[in-house]
């Protein structure tokens, strides 16, 4: 199992990039295995927090770290140009020397930098452009001549380089929830899957053992690619009891689990208190 650490990209401290950059610093000195940013434009749940630009921070936090890995968790392709993700990707990928995790997704269905800015907001169109883009992605990270003429987005001819660091592509998760279609066929195309369970209102998002076995069957029945499929689960904040906690990150680690992400966000505390939260490091169990 590796641990992650899930940051927002707004909201108090958090839309400044260098406190962004202090906290990624302070998870690796503290042995977590993974930072990861959200992204969006607005702030989802206080429309005028201060919010930085989740890629820009992602190059500072390169250069100012060693081994730690950094990704997005998740960028929703369906309002991104995906020829631009591409470049950023690959900067960060280079940055970083090789480090970086693509998360990406449809997006948030009450995103308002979808709705404000006149982006698509039905799921079904943002799906089949996720599709598209990442067709887009693998094939302008080839380094090969690639053209592509879909419903969405059309590109003439072009040759991309460099080429990432990591291959034979930069790894990407899917985000989503267990047991949408759509989710579970991208997962098992690509290199993972990170998210939670359709639910009610009232009902935890967060997936059991059981549900994380039935997961990882459902995957493994749509995959074709020999190497094995991440699944990222967590997600939330740490509970009161260490024990409980560590309790549940092995039952899901002994069904197949891979990754479990704490997220830490200005909810929790000042910037110093933040700051302990981080460098306290995560709940490793035995």
């Amino acid at each position: 199992m590796r641990y992650g650490l899930a940051l927002p990209n707004g909201g108090g401290p958090f839309g400044d990039a260098r406190t962004l950059v202090e906290l990624t610093q302070l998870a690796e000195a503290a042995g977590w295995d993974g930072v990861f940013l959200e992204d969006y434009i607005i702030h989802h749940s206080a429309p005028d927090a201060p919010t930085c630009d989740p890629w820009v921070a992602l190059g500072a936090m390169a250069l100012a770290t060693q081994h730690i890995r950094l990704g997005i968790e998740v960028t929703p392709l369906s309002r991104r140009r995906p020829w631009k993700v591409a470049r950023e990707a690959v900067t960060v990928d280079h940055l970083s020397s090789g480090r970086l995790i693509l998360g990406v997704g449809a997006g948030d269905v009450g995103d308002p930098g979808f709705g404000k800015v006149g982006e698509a907001t039905d799921l079904k169109t943002r799906a089949h452009m996720l599709d598209e883009a990442l067709a887009i992605l693998a094939g302008l990270w080839s380094g090969q001549p690639f053209s592509f003429h879909g419903d969405h987005y059309h590109l003439d001819e072009m040759t991309f380089q460099p080429t990432p660091i990591q291959q034979p592509r930069i790894p990407i998760w899917i985000g989503g929830n267990w047991p949408h279609k759509g989710v579970l066929r991208r997962a098992a195309t690509w290199d993972g899957f990170c998210g939670g369970k359709a639910h009610a209102e009232d009902e935890d998002w967060r997936l059991t053992p059981d549900e994380t076995r039935q997961l990882i069957a459902d995957i493994q029945r749509q995959r074709t690619s020999p190497t094995p499929c991440e699944i990222v689960l967590g997600g939330s904040e740490r509970g009161p009891d260490p024990d409980a906690d560590r309790a549940l990150i092995a039952s899901l680690a002994e069904v197949g689990a891979t990754w479990w992400i704490e997220y830490v966000h200005s909810g929790l505390g000042d910037l110093p208190t933040l700051r302990e939260l981080v460098a306290r490091g995560p709940l490793r169990s035995a």
